[in-house]
């Protein structure tokens, strides 16, 4: 056993120097044919700390060892087994820092929620219907009331997607990202809104100060111009706009609901 081992390592290096001095896809892959056994003992140690699956384990720890054959120099003189571990754990750990949840709850909780998940499978076998809540939590010897919040909790660790559909319609669907309010979209039909409100207001001003607010303030113009157009002198216009600006501000203002004497 130990001379096939000792042959094994033998091959490895030899075909990790050929690597290293002409890399080709056909050494590469005979070199992680070569190491799938460290790949595997990776993986099937992550399995039993995480709820990801074996097989993905395995599949991402392969990444790693790629990785690895790609970056090792054999003239370094250290095993090539202390340099791909590294590797294949970093994948491996980038891969469960993506897929974790944004919330962290009590390990407690999670223990709990895995066993209440296994639980249910059973009772739904042996019931021929979906359990409720009060049976699991007896199968769990805890009380109604934690395996919920417990439930509850885990359901909800998960980050949603914005692609996720949030309303069903007869010809169409909208998703979460379209039900969220856009903070750009809210200004500009508040902005449009005031807008109105503000028209509204110049609108119940007497004419001769809703003539000089709108040539002064909306189109612009000069009190001298604006004037000639009236048919006044500035100094009228000023007056004007004086009023209107006053009767505005009231106008605008929120109206107060009388309460009962």
């Amino acid at each position: 056993m130990a001379t096939c081992e000792t042959s094994m390592r033998i091959d490895g290096m030899e075909l990790l120097h050929s690597y290293h001095q002409s890399p080709s896809i056909k050494l590469r892959n005979q070199l992680v044919q070569l190491h799938t056994g460290l790949v595997r003992k990776i993986a099937h140690k992550f399995s039993h700390q995480c709820n990801e699956p074996y097989e993905d384990l395995e599949q991402i720890g392969y990444f790693g060892l790629i990785r690895a054959i790609e970056r090792f120099d054999p003239s370094q003189g250290y095993a090539f087994s202390s340099f791909a571990v590294p590797y294949i754990r970093g994948e491996m750990l980038h891969f469960l820092r993506d897929r974790s949840s944004l919330l962290k709850i009590p390990r407690r909780w999670q223990e709990l929620y895995n066993e209440g998940q296994k639980i249910r499978k059973e009772l739904s076998i042996s019931l021929g219907r979906s359990p409720r809540d009060t049976e699991i939590a007896e199968q769990l010897q805890v009380s109604v009331q934690e395996w919920q919040e417990t439930k509850l909790a885990s359901q909800n660790r998960m980050p949603l997607s914005l692609d996720a559909t949030a309303a069903h319609y007869v010809d169409c669907q909208i998703t979460l990202g379209e039900a969220l309010p856009c903070p750009r979209s809210t200004a500009l039909q508040q902005q449009d809104e005031e807008r109105q409100q503000l028209q509204g207001a110049i609108n119940m001003l007497e004419d001769k100060p809703r003539m000089a607010v709108e040539m002064v303030f909306l189109k612009e113009l000069s009190r001298k111009d604006a004037a000639k157009s009236i048919g006044t002198s500035p100094m009228t216009v000023t007056r004007y706009l004086q009023k209107g600006i006053q009767d505005l501000i009231c106008y605008l203002q929120p109206q107060t609901v009388p309460t009962g004497f």
